[in-house]
């Protein structure tokens, strides 16, 4: 990852979309975000999306901040609005087999592969992503004071979770629709009374614990 261009210097009032007009200056356009969802969770899959965009969405955030009803809107608003928009699914397996970390990384790079306009710039959340093929900046708390990445976390955050309501069709013993597969004390009673799932990560200590319960 690189550093921003000479001359690039983001003020700490620029706003949400500070970080896109400053590289737009220097010609490093477009801009895109990438960001995950479902890192902290014990079951379910990993969800990592990439967004360019070209004009404001208005409402959006960083996908925490929001309530479930405005993350919607924003998705809404983000997919018919963006330039680009592509998402990549890993499995609880695949983050299992590669190590979360990895398998993070991988994502966040097929997503940025996968969009179709080549991106002049790239935006990461936290840790820097390399072999992207383009320069690029890692953001602390990015999702929080960049637009880009504010909109790939609302798009990989509603993605992952309506895949784990309809999960939940699946396994309605542990209440994936309320919870998304994170370590809430309804989602460790469960595991303590079924034992992990399929769609558990067998690698986690709280899931390791469980299956020596029931074994």
């Amino acid at each position: 990852m690189t550093r921003l261009a000479k001359g690039s210097t983001i003020r700490r009032d620029a706003g949400l979309y500070g970080y896109e007009r400053a590289l737009a200056r220097q010609g490093l356009h477009p801009v895109a975000g990438v960001d995950e969802a479902g890192r902290g969770a014990c079951a379910g899959p990993l969800v990592a999306a990439a967004v360019v965009l070209d004009r404001q969405i208005p409402g959006l955030a960083d996908s925490k901040l929001l309530t479930e009803k405005r993350r919607e809107a924003c998705f809404d608003l983000i997919m018919k609005r963006a330039v680009d928009v592509s998402v990549v699914v890993v499995p609880a397996a695949d983050c299992d087999r590669m190590g979360l970390h990895q398998a993070n990384i991988a994502a966040l790079r097929r997503a940025l592969w996968r969009l179709e306009i080549r991106p002049g710039y790239v935006l990461t959340d936290g840790f820097p992503v390399d072999g992207l093929g383009v320069p690029g900046l890692a953001v602390w708390k990015g999702d929080r004071v960049s637009a880009s990445i504010a909109a790939a976390s609302v798009v990989a955050k509603v993605t992952r979770d309506r895949l784990m309501v309809r999960m939940h069709e699946d396994f309605p013993a542990y209440d994936f629709a309320t919870h998304k597969g994170y370590s809430t004390p309804v989602h460790q009673a469960a595991l303590r009374d079924h034992g992990p799932c399929d769609q558990h990560r067998k690698t986690y200590v709280n899931v390791k614990a469980a299956m020596e319960q029931m074994a």
